[in-house]
């Protein structure tokens, strides 16, 4: 049975159609959500939890209706937010005997220690919570989630915040979940997290899906290699025939594609130079996710629609 079976999925807020007729399907895999805030990421991962209604269409965790079987669906699944959520004020064990204790964990010491080892804070297990590193508390957010062995977990910007070493930790511990049978959904703005460790991806702009499909076959879209260009002034008019622009990126690089790059390197500079821009640096290299994201969604931080980021902070505040 397929783990996530998603048709037609729709929320509309008001006249504001913040997730468009969302399809997929997603097997034991890591699977990544991207798209630039406001695109309905959050949004698609509340109704999938069973914590925000649709407006239309309908969603399945192995053939259990998240509307009509939310409660089936809710022990099939866990949920770990961006925002934290372990109380500091607690012991790292205190933190996921409440979560056993909610779930109604039989053995539950047995449990706890698990799920703990797991997440290597066996050592630390009864350590205040606040003496932590942000990397820790997130490993102890995974363990809290997986008391009562969910088969999909759901983790919403798992690594935003921490430094290079926590995040590698994080998705090490992601993959073993994946590799023990878990399927995994994630939504990040880490284009690098979601190229190297994901097995899908799907970007959603304006709520609907842009492509889906494996980060390589994604980037292969693109070409074999791009050119970069680092260039000061601006410029217009038709580039020369067979080189494409993709956009500009927030450090000032514009990104150009052909199916030529280096035969086409002499060719784009003299353009530049000859269309009053002054080159800092050209080169050619091979597309990354995050190019193959600003040619589908272009170089926007935000986009005009429904305000994921608000609207989590206004069910923080409930």
């Amino acid at each position: 049975m397929i783990p996530i079976e998603i048709s037609g999925l729709t929320k509309y807020y008001g006249s504001l159609c913040a997730v468009d007729h969302l399809d997929l399907s997603i097997g034991n895999e890591i699977f990544a959500l991207l798209g630039p805030n406001g695109s309905g990421k959050t949004t698609t991962v509340l109704m999938l939890t069973t914590l925000l209604r649709p407006t239309g269409g309908s969603a399945w965790m192995f053939g259990h209706d998240v509307e009509r079987e939310a409660q089936e669906v809710r022990r099939l699944i866990s949920y770990v937010p961006q925002d934290m959520a372990v109380d500091i004020k607690l012991t790292g064990r205190e933190n996921v005997s409440l979560f056993a204790k909610l779930y109604g964990i039989s053995r539950r010491d047995e449990t706890i220690d698990r799920v703990l080892g797991m997440m290597d804070l066996t050592d630390r297990a009864d350590d205040l919570v606040r003496t932590y590193s942000g990397g820790m508390r997130r490993r102890l957010e995974l363990a809290q989630a997986l008391v009562h062995e969910p088969k999909i977990l759901f983790l919403d910007e798992p690594t935003i915040g921490l430094d290079v070493a926590a995040r590698k930790k994080i998705w090490e511990h992601i993959r073993t979940l994946k590799s023990r049978g878990m399927t995994i959904f994630v939504t990040t703005h880490y284009m690098d997290e979601a190229d190297h460790s994901c097995d899908r991806v799907a970007i959603l702009d304006h709520g609907k899906v842009a492509a889906v499909d494996t980060p390589g076959n994604l980037k292969g879209m693109l070409g074999k290699d791009l050119i970069s260009a680092r260039v000061t002034g601006r410029f217009s008019g038709d580039l020369p025939a067979g080189i494409e622009r993709l956009g500009e990126k927030e450090n000032g690089e514009f990104v150009f594609s052909s199916d030529h790059a280096s035969e086409k390197v002499p060719v784009l500079f003299r353009w530049l130079e000859d269309h009053g821009a002054v080159i800092h640096s050209l080169s050619v290299r091979e597309p990354t996710l995050d190019d193959v994201f600003l040619a589908l969604v272009g170089s926007r931080d935000e986009v005009t629609g429904f305000d994921d980021q608000k609207f989590r902070t206004m069910l923080r505040r409930r």
